[in-house]
């Protein structure tokens, strides 16, 4: 089996995190709900930890974001440019994302953007790539 490309396996990490980052609210919906209320839908849930509502804005960001990394590294797939710049923006948008998750449901302001900043900094190092610029 040939080795995947560095955009492509940035690809794959982001989307494991997208696919696993909803377990922390659910936790956290699960302890202070209950199993039944989370499963449920409760008419008066408990308040969530601030922690637990950054953590689905967190989750919301990867989904929002991975749809248009995900396109951008397909198109240079499919047109066959994998070069130092793609590889550079999928490690960006990556790491800037990872950070900016972890940061984000710390409650740390200000890094969270520069964070989020690196990661769309990646996805357009990979457009500019992929139009031929």
């Amino acid at each position: 089996m040939p080795e995947l490309s560095v955009e492509l396996r940035m690809l794959a990490y982001s989307a494991l995190i997208c696919i696993l980052l909803w377990l922390p609210y659910i936790l956290a919906r699960t302890q202070a709900w209950g199993l039944a209320a989370t499963a449920g839908y409760p008419d008066d849930p408990a308040p969530l930890p601030a922690w637990a509502l950054r953590s689905i804005r967190a989750h919301a960001n990867w989904v929002e974001n991975l749809a248009p990394f995900a396109a951008l590294v397909l198109l240079a797939h499919v047109g066959g440019i994998s070069n130092e710049m793609t590889a550079l923006g999928a490690r960006l948008f990556f790491w800037g994302q990872a950070v900016r998750t972890v940061v984000h449901i710390a409650g740390v302001p200000w890094i969270r953007t520069g964070a989020f900043l690196v990661s769309w900094i990646g996805m357009v190092l990979i457009f500019f790539q992929v139009l031929g610029y």
